[in-house]
């Protein structure tokens, strides 16, 4: 595993807010909430131009979306965010840097309307149309991570729309559920192993994964939230997977420890851990990653797609 390093304003070009929304795959209107509400806002400013982001900026708020995504809630992403001193690994701030996702601002706004007013068949209907005509992975970046944002967001903000979370989330879930179906001709003879390990309950990602890797044509054997290691090790001893994904949004969920309790077998399987519950330093050899894309890539390469 590469050293980190800290990233400054000298090692990213300064940024605007719109360049910055791309990268990250939110809408501006909420960095601006983020610099608003908590301070996540950019560092430089010169007299008579807008303030840009620098390179630290960039990487205290890629914790943050990741965080948020991840079921966090954005005050206490925020606050883990601005306590990040700017440390990270050349591969994920290369990754944070050159991913552009085009968010469909005018289809997040109106799912969002659609939430408010509890129109669940309106919302399913949209986003079912959505994931047939762009894709799982598109509609996951450009449509369902900036939704979740901005409805995390606006629940931080009012303290109220539990409610609209929850709904969202429940018809998300249902219909990766739906898109993880039984894979005809996969490329791979035996099934990719996935799991939330130890008692991490928040599973969404884990779908969105699932749902990815059955596009491509990739079995999988989904075990879901609330895994313990020995559930997951008696499975590596009967299926030999070519590949283990581990889930963990919560620390006391990613103990690398764990690592060591999945039985040695030949061949060895890729271990790819996602969530910010694991600590890229303490899990050597496994493969931390930062997004869906990169994890579907690394699980790919493992099965030879």
């Amino acid at each position: 595993m590469a050293e980190t390093q800290r990233f400054n304003q000298s090692d990213v070009e300064s940024l605007t807010v719109a360049a910055v929304a791309r990268r990250l795959g939110v809408a501006p209107a909420t960095l601006r909430t983020w610099d608003r509400r908590y301070g996540l806002g950019p560092s430089e400013h010169s007299s008579g131009e807008h303030r840009r982001y620098n390179g630290s900026d960039l990487a205290r708020l890629t914790l943050m979306r990741k965080l948020v995504i991840a079921g966090v809630s954005p005050a206490e992403a925020a606050q883990r965010a601005l306590a990040f001193d700017g440390d990270v690994s050349p591969e994920a701030m290369a990754n944070s840097i050159t991913s552009d996702v085009a968010v469909r601002e005018e289809l997040v706004e109106t799912l969002i309307r659609a939430a408010r007013t509890y129109d669940r068949n309106f919302i399913e209907e949209l986003l079912r149309s959505e994931m047939a005509a762009r894709g799982i992975t598109n509609t996951w970046n450009e449509v369902l991570v900036p939704l979740l944002i901005m409805i995390g967001d606006e629940w931080a903000e009012s303290g109220t729309g539990i409610e609209t979370e929850h709904l969202v989330s429940e018809i998300i879930k249902r219909l990766l559920q739906e898109a993880n179906a039984f894979v005809q001709n996969p490329v791979n003879a035996r099934p990719v192993l996935l799991a939330c390990i130890g008692e991490e309950m928040h599973s969404l990602a884990l779908y969105a994964l699932g749902a990815v890797l059955s596009e491509r044509k990739i079995a999988v054997q989904f075990l879901g939230a609330r895994t313990p290691i020995e559930a997951v090790s008696a499975v590596v001893k009967r299926s030999a997977p070519p590949a283990i994904f581990l889930w963990a949004q919560l620390d006391k969920n990613g103990k690398p420890e764990v690592l060591g309790e999945i039985p040695s077998i030949r061949p060895a399987p890729r271990i790819v851990l996602g969530g910010p519950g694991w600590k890229r330093e303490e899990i050597k050899p496994a493969v931390l990653v930062d997004d869906l894309l990169e994890a579907c890539e690394e699980i790919a390469r493992a099965v030879g797609a």
